[in-house]
């Protein structure tokens, strides 16, 4: 069996606990000051149809999220160019596949693994074990163990 390789230069594990910090600070905003739960898929998903006094918090996340990421790239924040964005045709269809799946588990990532769990909501934990299971086992079918990256 081989070695399991590390790959020292894209461990960020101080921006990774930041990412998180600002992610949870979110989340519990939203829920403290409007008693709304901070899963992308069911904000984006009450856009449409949009219902009257339900629109602008849901525009003002949705565009919070789209004008961050266009605010780090004109900071000169550079993703890792191992996921490029260049094919837009797998781009959106990577998102059309990930807003399925949302819709079909009840919710997305960020509404079952930060705001479900929070709750102790036992559905939340379900599907949170499925996304780091499946996540797991793509990893392993796409780089398995001792292949070495």
């Amino acid at each position: 069996m081989g070695e399991l390789a590390v790959d020292w230069e894209h461990f960020t594990p101080w921006e990774s606990l930041m990412g998180g910090v600002l992610i949870g600070l979110g989340a519990s905003v939203l829920l403290l000051f409007s008693g709304r739960i901070a899963g992308i898929s069911g904000i984006i998903g009450g856009l449409l149809p949009p219902r009257r006094g339900d629109l602008g918090w849901r525009t003002a996340f949705v565009a919070g999220l789209v004008f961050s990421a266009l605010a780090a790239d004109l900071s000169g924040y550079s993703p890792d160019p191992r996921f490029s964005s260049q094919n837009l045709f797998l781009v959106l269809l990577a998102g059309l596949t990930v807003g399925l799946g949302s819709r079909l588990g009840s919710g997305c990532t960020s509404g079952h693994g930060v705001c479900g769990l929070a709750r102790c909501s036992i559905r939340s934990v379900v599907a949170t074990a499925c996304f780091i299971g499946a996540g797991m086992a793509i990893v392993f079918l796409l780089n398995p163990i001792g292949r070495g990256g």
